[in-house]
């Protein structure tokens, strides 16, 4: 069977890493910051490894799920890089939400070191990627795309080819400017409930009874009406890159972002007090910030 190498176990890379043991994968990993899953994954027969170079020396196809562009990079390039370690007609797929810029410069140095590079962001959360049900938005060369697609499958209910690099972290980024935005919305919804004295669970109900519903609002309303954020588990110090990323990348197509700029200035705020916590909790950066 294919083998596989992962970078990068953190609450979606460990839930991917889970679900490709379960289908048999021979898998070999390397930590990112934590080492908890990273036990686990060995436990369960996962190979480990130091260096990215030496992943990629025993690895068709390199994954990582890491949390930012200079992440990927650092990872991807040097003596001890991935490219550096790269069989020839491996396939590199970025699970993580990239710099489309960067994606592209990097699937050029992976093509020219023989290798294929794929942006492949993800969504829905970490408990789908256990059960193998995310929404994976590849792009990149076609036919490295058609090789690994039976292992995509593997991971994801709904896997698109979105065509040529970038386009996949292109898409991703409209699609978290836009889910974030809906969260922020709600999370002040909840807010105001309260400083206007409402209920915010009926506030909710009416909402959700009308075209407004999604499920966006629903999860952040499951924290700020039942106090569970564990629907949303995606943080908000993520979130607030994911904005800035999606800003950059407005600027660059020659443009300047009019909707991003709230949401993304208050998640940058909230991130420096409370950015491990998860994105239905910025109903309590904005309780907090109307009772000041």
């Amino acid at each position: 069977m294919t083998k596989i190498g992962f970078i990068g176990l953190g609450l979606m890379g460990n839930a991917m890493v889970s679900r490709l043991l379960d289908k048999g994968y021979a898998l070999t990993v390397l930590a990112n910051r934590s080492r908890t899953n990273v036990e686990a994954a060995i436990a369960r027969g996962a190979s480990e490894v130091t260096t990215p170079k030496a992943l990629a020396e025993a690895s068709d196809i390199v994954m990582l799920c890491v949390d930012t562009s200079q992440s990927v990079e650092a990872r991807m390039r040097g003596d001890d890089g991935v490219i550096a370690g790269l069989k020839p007609g491996a396939t590199v797929i970025d699970f993580g939400t990239s710099l489309p810029a960067s994606t592209r410069i990097l699937a050029k140095e992976v093509d020219e070191a023989g290798g294929a590079y794929l942006d492949a962001p993800l969504g829905r959360t970490p408990q789908h990627a256990f059960d193998g049900l995310l929404n994976i938005m590849c792009a990149g060369d076609r036919a490295a795309f058609d090789r690994v697609e039976p292992v995509l499958k593997d991971l994801g209910e709904n896997v698109f080819h979105l065509g040529a690099s970038g386009a996949g972290h292109t898409i991703k980024l409209l699609n978290n400017f836009f889910g974030m935005t809906v969260a922020n919305a709600m999370a002040e919804v909840m807010a105001i409930a309260d400083q206007a004295g409402v209920d915010r669970k009926q506030a909710h109900e009416v909402m959700a009874a009308g075209p407004l519903h999604s499920m966006m609002m629903d999860l952040v309303a499951a924290y700020g009406v039942d106090g569970d954020s564990s629907k949303l588990a995606f943080s908000i110090q993520n979130a607030a890159k994911d904005l800035g990323y999606y800003r950059q990348m407005v600027r660059d197509a020659g443009a300047e972002s009019v909707m991003a700029v709230p949401a993304a200035e208050a998640m940058a705020d909230a991130s420096d007090t409370m950015g491990d916590r998860m994105v239905s909790e910025m109903v309590d950066y904005y309780t907090k910030r109307f009772e000041a």
